[in-house]
């Protein structure tokens, strides 16, 4: 808009402007008015002077417009003048600051017009904004421009470089800086994944349009809550930090005596056997985690899947709704110890949510619970996820995490002595081989990196070539098939817990091997075993001692590992005191060395010599007693007869409260009587 339009809407002319007199010639001379003369500003423009001597106002209209550029120019001299009785040591820094340039009139008035966007304005005068690309100084001095400014994760970056936080991947940060077990919270949600495989429109459908209705319910990282769950209230878990040792903290669940009150009734539902009173349990109790861990084993049992998964997601939701405030999925540095019993219901309803989701066909998100599970107890491994974690990351082609974790854990851990790590590891280093994405030197390095692991592994562990060959219906040629190396008689020779890590793997993983280029990489590497066998090589007879010494017993967690897994080859290859003795779902194989918070008081039992009526009335109503509160030795015939009597009336009571409960329900009205009699 310019000026003579502004000068219209506020009712003013030309003539009546007090300061703008001066180049229509009306003005007053300089020596009247010391104080215009001290703000004169720098000389008029032509323009200006062409003013001067005109009477007529009005024939400048023209003038006028074509120098506003001028003008503006003009009143920002002006008016930086006037501020500057106050302001010389700011405008002396901006100055040198370089906010302010001298080599073009465009660069000048750019400069001008952004100090006085930054300083009040005290003239009344109405100014034009022009649009103009800002600039931002770094904290060197140099001047950046909008467009040449980085994004906010790049800046992000810098702020928490010196904190040693890491952003996520997209913002330029290499994953191999960050920690091992590092847990990335969008990779725990399902959806993410399936987003990437069917898109977004596939996977959500009109689930965008539905949410708008739902009820409120809080957000969480391990799962999604559902409308319809059950209202949540608290269930009197809660969870307390314990200590803080060289950066880990250690934390605990604990149950408040309300939840003990409702954990010895779930115990004795466990014992009647009766998964009934299960769901009645869960009535009163939601959100009871042991409840829903076994009701959900018993759901799986009736094959009853999502009933299953949904029992486990909402173990879930209860257990995250207890979490202590600095308690962190995320950083890998926070630890649970299981054997307080507290803590193995989370342990559990992650390994079980994370089976699930690789049935699902999400291998990248059950691959972050899997090191979501490691995280929490590295060490002792409670739940021994090691023997999973390969075969997830192979299935989500994490090919770069696999070799790290085996270059980084292979001191200290020993885990090429695990017949998984032996035959994974390699077949990773194959797969990263095979990108033509990466240069070619890294692809040489890795296919040479694989040739010779996949050697060791077949030496190492001779005994699963076979029946890896054999799931993956592959015939071998006649020298494999009858040499005594990979024969019947390396099965046979094994020890029984090796027997069961490599059934364990077969079982898993022989999807993985059946592939036409893995056949043919692994053929001649075996071909090269025997030659080494024949040969009398000194890594075979080292690795065969190896064998003779190691794996005389498995350990709790490798047993508890193939019961959760549910793998029917390991599962045959058990020993006897472990299939011998009750595995519960909410709890199997406990350790033997747990710590015990609190216990389960002791039942007060009358003597079993009641008779063969009393416990059949006892079958039907728990709560019958024939003999009464009151026990007799029976000498004399009247105490006998008495406590006769009392059972005869207990028992006619007993049935008269059966009888008035039995309720008989009604076949429903049919409107056609000739119907086929079928009731629904």
């Amino acid at each position: 808009m310019s000026r003579r339009a502004l000068r219209r809407l506020r009712g003013e002319q030309r003539g009546q402007e007090g300061p703008g007199l001066g180049p229509l010639g009306l003005d007053p001379q300089p020596g009247h008015c010391p104080e215009r003369a001290r703000q004169a500003g720098p000389p008029p423009d032509p323009a200006n002077r062409l003013r001067a001597g005109v009477s007529n106002r009005f024939e400048l209209i023209l003038a006028e417009e074509e120098s506003e550029d001028g003008e503006e120019r003009v009143d920002t001299q002006l008016s930086r003048q006037d501020m500057a009785g106050g302001n010389k040591e700011g405008n002396r820094e901006r100055n040198k600051e370089g906010a302010v340039t001298e080599e073009t009139d465009d660069g000048q008035r750019e400069g001008q017009e952004e100090q006085l966007d930054q300083m009040p304005v005290s003239s009344n005068k109405p100014r034009k904004k022009k649009k103009k690309r800002k600039t931002k100084k770094t904290s060197s001095g140099e001047t950046l421009e909008d467009n040449d400014l980085e994004d906010i994760d790049s800046m992000l970056e810098r702020i928490q470089a010196p904190s040693g936080l890491s952003p996520q991947s997209h913002s330029g940060v290499s994953a191999d800086s960050r920690p091992l077990l590092y847990v990335e919270h969008r990779n725990l949600n399902p959806e993410n994944e399936w987003k990437r495989y069917f898109g977004a429109h596939a996977v959500l459908g009109d689930q965008r349009t539905r949410q708008r209705q739902r009820q409120y319910l809080r957000s969480t990282w391990l799962t999604v809550p559902k409308n319809t769950w059950p209202r949540y209230s608290k269930t009197g878990i809660t969870m307390r930090l314990l200590d803080t040792q060289g950066g880990v903290q250690h934390f605990t669940f604990e149950h408040h005596r309300e939840y003990q009150q409702v954990q010895y009734k779930f115990l004795d539902t466990v014992e009647s056997i009766d998964p009934n009173n299960i769901v009645l349990l869960l009535h009163m109790n939601p959100y009871h985690v042991d409840s829903l861990l076994q009701l959900s084993d018993v759901c799986q049992m009736e094959e009853d899947q999502e009933m299953a998964r949904d029992l486990i997601e909402r173990a879930l939701y209860s257990l995250e709704r207890a979490f202590h405030p600095v308690f962190s999925l995320t950083s890998g540095t926070c630890r649970l110890d299981y054997r307080r019993p507290e803590n193995r219901a989370f342990f559990l309803a992650l390994f079980k949510h994370l089976m699930f989701l690789e049935k699902q066909g999400c291998p990248r998100t059950a691959l972050e619970f899997c090191k979501l599970i490691l995280s929490l107890d590295p060490e002792n491994d409670p739940l021994c996820v090691l023997l999973l974690i390969d075969f997830l990351s192979l299935r989500a082609r994490e090919y770069t995490f696999l070799t790290r974790l085996f270059q980084e854990w292979e001191n200290h851990r020993n885990l090429s002595q695990l017949p998984n790590f032996a035959f994974s590891v390699p077949l990773a280093y194959f797969f990263l081989s095979q990108q033509e994405e990466r240069p070619e030197l890294e692809r040489s390095q890795a296919q040479e990196r694989a040739a010779q692991l996949i050697q060791l592994a077949l030496i190492m562990f001779p005994s699963v070539l076979m029946p890896l060959l054999d799931h993956c219906s592959v015939q071998p040629d006649t020298r494999v098939a009858s040499h005594p190396f990979f024969g019947l008689n390396a099965q046979v020779s094994q020890s029984p817990a090796l027997n069961q890590l490599t059934s364990l793997y077969v079982g898993r993983t022989h999807g993985l091997w059946k592939d036409p280029a893995v056949m043919a990489w692994l053929e001649p590497h075996v071909h090269e075993v025997l030659r080494m066998v024949e040969a009398q090589h000194p890594l075979v007879q080292e690795a065969e001692h190896k064998r003779k010494i190691r794996y005389q017993s498995a350990p709790r967690n490798i047993y508890r590992h193939i019961i959760l897994s549910e793998m029917k080859e390991a599962m045959a290859a058990l020993p006897l005191e472990v299939t011998s003795q009750p595995v519960m779902g909410f709890d199997p194989l406990p350790p033997l060395d747990s710590i015990v918070s609190y216990t389960r008081p002791e039942r007060t039992s009358h003597p079993s010599n009641e008779s063969t009526l009393s416990l059949f009335f006892r079958s039907l109503l728990p709560n019958f007693n024939l003999q009464g509160d009151i026990w007799h030795d029976g000498d004399d015939e009247a105490g006998a007869g008495q406590v006769l009597n009392q059972g005869v009336n207990r028992l006619m009571a007993a049935m008269r409260d059966m009888l008035a409960n039995i309720q008989f329900q009604e076949p429903p009205n049919d409107d056609n009587p000739e119907g086929d009699g079928d009731w629904d």
